[in-house]
């Protein structure tokens, strides 16, 4: 096998790749990279009305982020070129006119109305409807004249009437269906452009594809497939459905359970890698205990019989919790470059740009709060604004009065003022020995020190934030806090 796997992830270029099949492109990858074997992107296209511009670029910017790299397809070239199904259009249609020619197939000059018609009478006749089409049945002379009326005519595929189409999946184990209950359907449209069934069967033969992983919905068209596969005397890949991905009300997932599209999860400020990891358990793990994983050690032990046959629980809470793990698992200079752009973007424009040593001494403040890169602009507004802005009530702590907070907020001043050194450790030393001589509890004083220099009530460790800001900084706004607070008509 190992010589042998080839893979592919064909989405359609419909709109922003989304976590379902971002997924199976990422199991699919690691399926080729665990045997050695090649990962390919195809693009199909061949539904027309539904291309929306960018799609395609979108598709394999997010594949780029995610590092999930492919050894052919579009940007990279690759032996069985073009990887575009809209440009592979004479290969389907000689396929199609093959396939009319032995019987498999045959043209139908029915209108979407009349095939219903026809299917509603066979319903109430007790009939399967799989081949309600007479196209089937018709002589050639009833072909001319039918194409005289109509106009060009769609190709469909005969399905047998009888007997089973048999596989075996890799996930799921033996699964079968009744050939008399499978409709015959349409492989060449009347523009000349194949549907996905006709399409997908020859690329995956032509690009010598040995396994066929997409995800579960795409099960009831494997008949189709298979019968196509022996239509056409191809030896049809090993197929493996991946289970699907509901919300934790195990409804469909959807926006409502958080950002879908790969973009967002970006624009977010979620790691690669961290997007990677929650994925991958989406349906696989390594063993019942270990979450956290390097990508080395996903590769190393990605095998199929470890996917599992049930639906996955997409769980936000869960993957902003690892998003944090991946982030304290980060030097503090990883994080100040990924924070870099998230900053640039988020922060006011008179703070930009920021300044790379003054972000490298605030990101270990911050490493062990921060979750997600679209909050490090919250996090971190007051390490760079002139003076933050808040109501000087809130520099009163529980049990202190404004005269007393005035009076503990100048005797802070006066020790910062004379502190000959502006490290932590001293800062710490000094203060506490002035809380301890006015007679404030370090939980009241320190609080109001806290508010006086970032005007937020929950912050990094005090000491450590006021050595990053600066001496300064911090005594610019502890006057600035002394004087709004004996100016606010609360004293």
């Amino acid at each position: 096998m190992a010589e042998n796997v080839r893979v592919r992830y064909a989405p359609s270029p419909t709109g922003e790749p989304h976590i379902g099949n971002v997924r199976t492109a990422l199991f699919n990858w690691l399926f080729a990279r665990h045997h050695g074997g090649k990962f390919i992107v195809r693009v199909e296209d061949t539904d027309q009305e539904r291309l929306v511009p960018g799609a395609v670029d979108a598709m394999l910017d997010s594949l780029e982020w995610l590092n999930i790299q492919w050894d052919e397809g579009p940007r990279v070239g690759g032996p069985y070129a073009p990887y575009v199904q809209s440009e592979r259009l004479i290969i389907y249609q000689d396929l199609a006119g093959k396939l009319v020619l032995q019987g498999r197939a045959y043209r139908c000059y029915c209108s979407r109305e009349k095939l219903e018609q026809m299917r509603r009478e066979r319903r109430e006749q007790g009939f399967a409807t799989g081949h309600a089409c007479q196209c089937r049945e018709m002589t050639e002379q009833q072909r001319v004249d039918a194409e005289a009326a109509t106009g060009p005519p769609v190709v469909r595929f005969g399905m047998p009437t009888e007997g089973v189409t048999r596989v075996h999946d890799l996930i799921r184990g033996d699964v079968e269906w009744q050939n008399d209950l499978q409709e015959d359907f349409i492989i060449l449209k009347s523009d000349g452009f194949p549907t996905y069934h006709l399409a997908v069967v020859a690329d995956d033969h032509f690009m010598e594809i040995s396994h066929i992983m997409r995800a579960e919905e795409w099960l009831p068209s494997t008949p189709r497939h298979l019968q196509l596969f022996d239509a056409l005397g191809f030896e049809p890949p090993q197929f493996a459905h991946l289970p699907m991905i509901l919300g934790p009300d195990r409804s469909k997932l959807s926006k409502r359970h958080g950002a879908t599209a790969v973009s967002e999860y970006r624009n977010k400020g979620f790691l690669p890698d961290a997007l990677i990891n929650f994925m991958v358990l989406l349906g696989w793990s390594l063993d019942d205990k270990t979450e956290v994983m390097a990508l080395d050690m996903i590769k190393d032990n990605f095998t199929l019989d470890r996917v599992t046959k049930s639906a996955a629980i997409f769980d936000q809470e869960k993957l902003e919790w690892m998003s944090g793990v991946y982030i304290r698992e980060m030097s503090p200079k990883e994080l100040a470059g990924n924070m870099l752009p998230f900053l640039e973007r988020d922060l006011p424009k008179e703070l930009v740009p920021v300044d790379r040593d003054y972000l490298d001494s605030i990101a270990p403040l911050i490493q062990e709060r921060i979750k997600l890169m679209e909050t490090a602009a919250d996090s971190t507004l007051y390490f760079f604004e002139e003076q933050p802005e808040y109501d000087p009530s809130t520099l009163i702590q529980k049990g202190m009065e404004p005269q007393g907070t005035l009076d503990a907020l100048k005797s802070a001043l006066a020790s910062l003022n004379s502190a000959p050194t502006f490290d932590h450790e001293s800062l710490e030393a000094s203060l506490r020995a002035t809380g301890l001589e006015i007679g404030v509890s370090p939980r009241q004083f320190f609080g109001a020190l806290r508010t006086a220099v970032t005007g937020r009530t929950a912050t990094p460790p005090l000491f450590e934030t006021m050595e990053v800001l600066g001496r300064e900084r911090v005594l610019r706004r502890m006057e600035w806090a002394v004087e709004r607070l004996a100016g606010a008509n609360l004293i």
